[in-house]
């Protein structure tokens, strides 16, 4: 299966698909974003299942990750917990608000239909993707991965602050009950207060919870997770 280096407005990015991407672009585009000190070549058996299903999948490397990593990673994550979350959030904030124009630079290139625009991430790649779908409404459909949509207590671009601003994206989140990294409680509750928000269609947000599982999840419950991510954007990509 291809995989194609590319670059897309600043983002080191990896192209994915079973076709020729310009086609695969036409069934449906979806940015991926990894986890916290990977990079997007970490994914590459997800990037590859998407690819299989027909879709042209996006592999990004977070702000400060993979082929642009901080000089000073290690510094900057192995300080003090304040500051160490400081500098997380900064990585989060930074890659979504660069969201909207990776999609201009895909569309650019005749890689994205704005019809059929998806995103997906795990664990940081997940509290980006929260951020994302309220910086860009061209995307229609997200699978956040043991993420979060809450960012921190001050923060007023948290996502968990605007649910009203969510529909009517297809909104798929899934966490870990015992997740020791990425409390599932912030987005179960941001799920609750979207039920009002998507009364007209309420079958486009949906939260699941694999009860007992912790960050690193059992492989069942890893690939039960995965079919419905690849179940969701089958439906609404």
């Amino acid at each position: 299966m291809p995989h194609t280096p590319i670059r897309l407005a600043n983002a080191p990015a990896l192209l994915v698909s079973r076709d020729a991407n310009e086609t695969a672009g036409r069934r449906g585009t979806i940015l991926f974003y990894h986890g916290f000190t990977a990079q997007k070549e970490s994914n590459l058996k997800e990037l590859e299942s998407l690819a299989a299903a027909g879709w042209l999948a996006v592999g990004i490397d977070n702000a400060g990750h993979g082929e642009r990593r901080y000089p000073d990673f290690d510094r900057r994550f192995k300080a003090d917990p304040r500051t160490v979350g400081k500098n997380f959030y900064e990585v989060v904030r930074d890659t979504a608000r660069e969201a909207p124009k990776v999609v201009d630079a895909l569309m650019a290139h005749g890689l994205a239909d704005p019809a059929h625009l998806g995103i997906a991430g795990i664990s940081m790649g997940g509290y980006i993707t929260y951020g994302a779908v309220l910086l860009d409404r061209r995307l229609r459909a997200a699978a956040p991965i043991l993420g979060s949509p809450r960012w921190n207590r001050s923060a007023e671009d948290s996502p968990h602050l605007a649910p009203d601003r969510f529909f009517p994206l297809a909104l798929l989140s899934q966490t870990a009950g015992d997740d020791e990294n990425v409390p599932p409680h912030h987005a179960r509750q941001l799920h609750e207060a979207l039920s009002t928000h998507y009364a007209s269609a309420p079958s486009r947000q949906r939260y699941i919870e694999y009860a007992g599982a912790r960050h690193f999840m059992p492989a069942g419950d890893w690939e039960r997770l995965w079919s419905r991510v690849l179940e969701w954007f089958g439906e609404y990509l």
